[in-house]
């Protein structure tokens, strides 16, 4: 049943993020192909550098359906990608489901794989925020790591909260919803109240004085 159940979080984060880079290309007002590049590259691009990265058959290239699915929901948002009234609000949102979603899918594959535990957050995060930063690039718009809000961080947070928690013996179901949860919260709040990380501010260093 749980498998069930991952699988289609799965789906969904796919989904998700094929929306995502739909409303980009609607931005940059391109053309259904523009849709269809925008919306595969951000929906299975995290996906397919992870498969690599772990050595395993990249997931599309065995479930074709992965890929079309994609090109179907980017034309689907090519006829109806004008309905929201905020297309950016709705980017950013759903980005941040789909962040979620991978974080946590990412790190139960890398896991399910023979990883420990560092690699299995580390594949979570690279699962969350590659598709992204394909969609941000080719779109022309600035990566979305590169702003202010914490973002990296959350999917960071999400993938070690299932790690540790499975870690420490809690069942997949509970360490999945947890770090969905959690990742999903720290982004969100990160939105709606402006959360960033401390940065660097440049100091005289010993041989300017």
């Amino acid at each position: 049943m749980f498998e069930t159940v991952t699988t289609l979080l799965d789906w969904l984060g796919i989904v998700v993020f094929a929306v995502t880079g739909a409303l980009v290309a609607s931005r940059k007002q391109m053309d259904i192909v523009g849709f269809a590049m925008l919306g595969t590259a951000t929906g299975i691009g995290g996906g397919t550098l992870r498969d690599v990265l772990l050595g395993l058959p990249v997931f599309w290239v065995h479930e074709p359906a992965y890929l079309a699915t994609c090109v179907v929901v980017a034309g689907v948002a090519f006829f109806t990608a004008h309905i929201p009234h905020s297309r950016y609000k709705a980017l950013l949102w759903l980005d941040a489901i789909g962040l979620a979603l991978f974080a946590v899918t990412g790190a139960e594959k890398a896991v399910l794989a023979g990883a420990n535990g560092i690699v299995a957050v580390a594949m979570g995060v690279v699962t969350a925020t590659f598709g992204g930063i394909i969609r941000d690039l080719l779109g022309g718009e600035i990566p979305v790591i590169l702003r202010r809000e914490i973002y990296v961080t959350a999917a960071l947070i999400g993938a070690v909260t299932f790690v540790v928690l499975m870690a420490f013996g809690a069942s997949r179901e509970l360490s999945t919803a947890a770090g969905f949860i959690i990742a999903l919260l720290v982004r969100a709040a990160a939105l709606q109240r402006g959360w960033s990380l401390p940065r660097y501010r440049p100091r005289p260093g010993q041989g300017d004085n």
